[in-house]
Protein backbone atom coordinates (compact mmCIF):
# COMPACT_ATOMS: atom_id res chain seq x y z
CA UNK A 1 0.00 0.00 0.00
CA UNK A 2 1.16 3.44 -0.84
CA UNK A 3 0.04 6.89 0.88
CA UNK A 4 1.27 10.21 -0.11
CA UNK A 5 0.80 11.17 4.00
CA UNK A 6 2.08 9.75 7.00
CA UNK A 7 2.90 10.82 10.67
CA UNK A 8 1.69 14.30 10.05
CA UNK A 9 3.86 14.78 6.41
CA UNK A 10 2.54 15.16 2.96
CA UNK A 11 4.24 14.88 -0.52
CA UNK A 12 6.74 17.94 -0.67
CA UNK A 13 7.05 18.11 3.08
CA UNK A 14 11.28 18.13 3.52
CA UNK A 15 12.89 15.39 6.11
CA UNK A 16 16.21 14.99 7.10
CA UNK A 17 17.32 11.46 6.43
CA UNK A 18 19.48 9.74 9.39
CA UNK A 19 22.68 8.59 7.00
CA UNK A 20 26.39 9.39 6.91
CA UNK A 21 25.60 11.20 3.34
CA UNK A 22 21.96 11.63 3.45
CA UNK A 23 22.12 13.80 6.61
CA UNK A 24 24.12 17.23 4.33
CA UNK A 25 21.73 16.46 1.78
CA UNK A 26 18.15 17.61 0.99
CA UNK A 27 14.85 15.59 0.76
CA UNK A 28 11.33 16.14 0.75
CA UNK A 29 8.83 13.22 1.20
CA UNK A 30 7.12 11.65 -1.34
CA UNK A 31 5.20 8.54 0.15
CA UNK A 32 5.01 6.61 2.87
CA UNK A 33 4.90 2.18 1.71
CA UNK A 34 3.69 -1.02 3.68
CA UNK A 35 4.45 -3.99 2.20
CA UNK A 36 1.07 -5.85 3.05
CA UNK A 37 2.60 -9.22 2.71
CA UNK A 38 5.67 -8.80 4.71
CA UNK A 39 4.51 -5.57 6.95
CA UNK A 40 7.67 -4.03 5.69
CA UNK A 41 7.42 -0.41 5.72
CA UNK A 42 9.41 2.49 3.98
CA UNK A 43 9.40 5.87 2.82
CA UNK A 44 10.37 6.71 -0.43
CA UNK A 45 12.35 10.63 -1.05
CA UNK A 46 12.86 12.89 -3.73
CA UNK A 47 16.41 14.82 -3.30
CA UNK A 48 19.80 14.67 -2.73
CA UNK A 49 22.94 16.89 -3.33
CA UNK A 50 22.22 20.50 -4.28
CA UNK A 51 20.15 20.75 -7.58
CA UNK A 52 19.80 16.68 -7.49
CA UNK A 53 16.31 15.13 -7.62
CA UNK A 54 17.14 11.37 -7.16
CA UNK A 55 14.09 9.07 -5.90
CA UNK A 56 15.66 6.56 -2.61
CA UNK A 57 13.90 4.76 -0.04
CA UNK A 58 14.58 4.52 3.65
CA UNK A 59 13.45 2.82 6.58
CA UNK A 60 10.79 4.57 8.66
CA UNK A 61 13.05 5.24 11.29
CA UNK A 62 15.80 7.19 9.60
CA UNK A 63 13.37 9.98 8.66
CA UNK A 64 13.25 12.95 10.60
CA UNK A 65 11.93 16.35 11.18
CA UNK A 66 14.30 19.16 9.21
CA UNK A 67 13.90 20.50 13.09
CA UNK A 68 15.94 17.61 14.49
CA UNK A 69 18.96 18.57 12.40
CA UNK A 70 21.54 20.62 14.62
CA UNK A 71 24.86 21.14 12.76
CA UNK A 72 26.01 17.49 11.65
CA UNK A 73 23.87 15.63 14.40
CA UNK A 74 20.39 14.85 14.73
CA UNK A 75 18.81 15.23 17.95
CA UNK A 76 15.04 14.18 18.96
CA UNK A 77 12.93 11.13 18.00
CA UNK A 78 12.29 10.34 14.49
CA UNK A 79 8.54 10.53 12.58
CA UNK A 80 8.29 7.05 13.13
CA UNK A 81 8.81 7.67 16.72
CA UNK A 82 6.84 10.65 17.27
CA UNK A 83 4.14 11.75 14.65
CA UNK A 84 3.94 15.19 13.56
CA UNK A 85 0.00 15.08 13.91
CA UNK A 86 -2.43 18.00 14.45
CA UNK A 87 -3.78 18.64 16.96
CA UNK A 88 -7.74 17.96 16.77
CA UNK A 89 -9.70 20.31 18.82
Amino acid sequence: MRSTAWAGLSTGDPVVIDGAKERRQSWVFVAHVTNEQTGEQWVEVRGGRRGEAKGRSFRVEQVYPVAAKKGSRIVGPSFSDAPQLPLSG
